[in-house]
């Protein structure tokens, strides 16, 4: 199974496409989509639309990750990374991609087993689960790569509440 994860954001917005295979996850692809702040804010969401779709097509997952927006006190930031989650969102959708997301609390807890956990053990986490030689830059893109991770493992474990529920 084919995972994207996505660490969404209109400046910045990493993505991560991970194959579950088993037990194991293993790395496909990773980076991010990058706009310039001096480009119109709707340009912007369009390329980071443009280049969702692009990457949706090329590497066909078949679920998607998302980190929930966390808000905090910069309402303007805030608004424009959801309308860029929006985009993407509105992107995979538009495939039928089947969308989950988790907060940056779960997404801590399922890659390092601890939801405080600091900004640098998910990135260690990250390079460890994925048999990377160094973590990925920018930190969007690590963070990106624990959503997919983390979809990997709740991808399972939901699958498997829903076959006992079936039955």
């Amino acid at each position: 199974m084919r995972i994207l994860g996505i660490d969404p954001g209109i400046a910045i917005a990493g993505f991560g496409f991970v194959d579950k295979q088993g037990s194991r996850i293993v790395p496909v692809q990773y980076g991010c989509i990058q706009t310039e702040p001096s480009t119109a804010p709707e340009m912007r969401l369009l390329q980071v639309y443009e280049a969702t779709e692009q990457l949706l097509d090329k590497y066909k997952p078949d679920s998607m990750g998302i980190e929930k927006l966390f808000f905090n006190r910069n309402v303007t930031n805030a608004f424009a990374v959801g309308q860029a989650r929006g985009v993407i969102i509105l992107a995979a959708a538009k495939r039928g991609i089947p969308i989950a997301e988790y907060t940056p609390m779960q997404v801590k807890q399922a890659v390092v087993g601890y939801g405080k956990a600091e900004k640098k053990q998910v990135q260690e986490m990250v390079k460890l689960f994925l048999k990377l030689k160094e973590i990925p830059k920018p930190d969007d893109v690590a963070d990106a790569l624990a959503v997919a991770i983390c979809h990997a493992h709740s991808s399972g474990l939901n699958d498997k509440l829903n076959g006992v529920w079936r039955s």
